[in-house]
């Protein structure tokens, strides 16, 4: 009886994770962002978000996004391992007016946020750490590289970001 107790509540408390099917989850913008219409100056901002399903219960997924003074879009930099069991590289950088898109179903929250001329400053120094990423086609969830190792790597990089990533950011240690 104990057994068939303890696999109901695993089982009841799986389902209690983020969706269930990454196909519906949430992807909307979670309006913590500045709408880069209305922000002309310069931004950075790193997002951590659970991790989707029960890795959430202990992880996140962490990404940058940049904006150069007056751009209409955010530059997003992210790592995202399903590119690589398609044959596409891990990292992958688009524009978009949402940077802060729900992760599959879990609202994210900034880990940093910079505007103005320093921003500015450090926007090409983090363009040319994500250009000289060393796992772009890699991707392994532990110990890395991950989603993770990619900003802590970009943070390595422009040390003048004074990026700290969470405790739950697994993988962040691989880039040291």
């Amino acid at each position: 009886m104990k057994k068939i107790l303890c696999v109901a509540t695993l089982a009841t408390l799986l389902s209690a994770c983020s969706n269930s099917d990454w196909r519906t989850a949430s992807r909307e913008p979670a309006g913590i962002a500045p709408a880069p219409d209305q922000e002309p100056e310069a931004v950075i901002e790193v997002y951590g978000a659970d991790a989707f399903s029960w890795r959430g219960w202990f992880a996140v997924h962490t990404w940058i996004a940049t904006k150069e003074a007056g751009a209409s879009e955010y530059k997003v930099h992210e790592v995202v391992g399903w590119r690589v069991k398609r044959g596409q590289p891990a990292l992958y950088s688009y524009m978009t007016t949402t940077p802060d898109r729900y992760w599959f179903g879990a609202k994210p929250e900034k880990i940093l946020s910079m505007k103005g001329d320093k921003a500015a400053e450090l926007i090409p120094k983090i363009d040319q750490a994500v250009q000289d990423y060393p796992w772009k086609n890699d991707y392994t969830v532990f110990p890395g590289p991950n989603s993770n190792t990619f900003p802590a790597w970009v943070g390595l990089q422009v040390p003048e970001l004074e990026l700290d990533l969470p405790f739950s950011a697994i993988g962040s240690g691989y880039a040291n």
